[in-house]
């Protein structure tokens, strides 16, 4: 039987291990890691609050414009911090105590990017950049017959789907997906990957049988 860490690519490591780990996600980094534990919600007071806000901006920006979004939110902002700067300007003159300004601790952060980090950020970008690049290269002057012929599919049924949900609609429900599908997959993880088998055997097959069949679309087999 085949190992079902090549089977299922979307199974994350910790899960194939056979091993669980609760509150972590294996050997990936540290900003992977915080993703892994929003979306299996480790902590359900973090994830509630990122969910809530950013299911809430979505929703705001699927009934305002951008601009009004962003300047209602900056407007907010502004209002909490003046008034509390405000606040604490009063007492201090009141009661006579040097407290100082209340976002001291804030404004002496360092937030200087070194052109180390930056380079190596741009690095990273670059690479993600030629690899996207180089595959839709490969897809659209058709190197792979039956992967252009897929993409030319999928693009098919986005015409569908645009047509029916706009950008922000399609991102409020990736979102809701992102976050009810990782808990749902972990509750019932050995049904869902039998059926997904069943599912890429089948596809599989009939993939095969179309290259079989049509002239072109088989693969050389190597040598």
């Amino acid at each position: 039987m085949a190992d079902p860490a090549a089977q299922f690519p979307f199974v994350s490591s910790s899960s194939s291990s056979g091993q669980p780990q609760p509150g972590g996600c294996g050997g990936a980094g540290s900003a992977s890691c915080a993703v892994h534990d929003l979306l299996f919600w480790r902590d359900v007071k973090k994830t509630g609050l990122v969910f809530g806000a950013s299911l809430l901006l979505l929703l705001s920006l699927a009934t305002f414009s951008a601009v009004s979004v962003v300047a209602h939110l900056a407007l907010a902002l502004l209002s909490v911090t003046i008034s509390l700067r405000v606040y604490k300007a009063v007492v201090q003159a009141v009661q006579k105590s040097e407290e100082g300004h209340p976002f001291r601790a804030y404004l002496e952060l360092d937030l200087t990017l070194s052109p180390e980090t930056f380079q190596a950020h741009a690095t990273t970008v670059a690479l993600h950049l030629n690899r996207a690049l180089r595959f839709l290269l490969r897809l659209f002057l058709v190197e792979d017959l039956v992967d252009s012929l897929k993409l030319a599919v999928v693009m098919w049924l986005l015409t569908s789907v645009g047509a029916v949900f706009n950008g922000i609609t399609l991102l409020i429900l990736a979102e809701l997906l992102a976050f009810t599908l990782p808990p749902l997959y972990e509750k019932y993880k050995v049904q869902i990957d039998h059926y997904v088998g069943i599912a890429r055997r089948q596809t599989k097959d009939l993939v095969a049988k179309i290259q079989a069949k049509l002239p072109g679309l088989a693969k050389k087999k190597p040598e």
